[in-house]
């Protein structure tokens, strides 16, 4: 995997930078500011998979390392994003789905939210990447949850057990894990993901059904 990471702390893009090298990842580049960041993408965006930066981040110091995510979705929307932040703000995760929320993109182009206190979590931060490398989508367990107690009015036909089920899906966790978090079997944990798509309005047909319920449970209002 060949990703840039941007941080204008030095300690965490070094700290990263040598987490995913020693996993046997390339880090192709690295970036201090938004503005770095976009240079970097446009000189490696050929071989770039995906793109790990903070939220804020100079030159403003306030959401500039979003706006930098969205321009880089909307330039080149093949290469994955994985947003880091040192706040639960579920307003940033969901300016940053909703971006999504009218179609996806091709397999590959995942997204991804995190707290920057799960970095330190070395085994979930990199089962989270992989996720989003994969075309897949995670958000942070807190930020998943403040969005729950919003209980979204879209999202009103499910039941809380699919809600439940819907959440840890929202995280990144596969059946296998969801069933063991839930304690429920392989069949049940299937059932439940099947009537979520089908509450959710997502057939057979549409590609991606798992990322577009977690877009749906990410972008819907309060």
């Amino acid at each position: 995997m060949k990703v840039i990471v941007a941080d204008d702390s030095a300690l965490l893009r070094e700290g990263i930078a040598g987490l995913l090298e020693r996993q046997g990842h390339e880090v192709v580049g690295r970036a201090s500011d938004a503005d770095d960041l976009l240079a970097q993408v446009e000189m490696h965006h050929a071989d770039v998979n995906v793109v790990i930066t903070d939220v804020r981040m100079p030159p403003t110091l306030t959401d500039d390392g979003l706006r930098a995510a969205l321009r880089i979705r909307a330039t080149h929307p093949e290469i994955a994003l994985l947003l880091v932040s040192q706040y639960v703000a579920p307003e940033y995760a969901r300016e940053l789905f909703d971006h999504d929320r009218g179609g996806l993109p091709d397999a590959g182009a995942g997204l991804g939210y995190l707290l920057k206190d799960r970095v330190a979590e070395v085994a979930d931060f990199l089962r989270s990447l992989a996720v989003v490398a994969a075309g897949g989508v995670v958000v942070d367990p807190d930020v998943a949850a403040r969005l729950m107690h919003r209980t979204p009015s879209r999202l009103g036909s499910l039941t809380p057990r699919e809600l439940e089920v819907l959440e840890l899906m929202a995280r990144g966790n596969s059946n296998t894990r969801i069933g063991e978090a839930l304690f429920l079997s392989a069949g049940a944990v299937s059932k439940h993901v099947a009537n979520i798509f089908t509450k959710l309005n997502l057939g057979p047909g549409q590609d991606n059904r798992r990322v577009r319920a977690v877009l749906a449970f990410l972008s819907a209002g309060e």
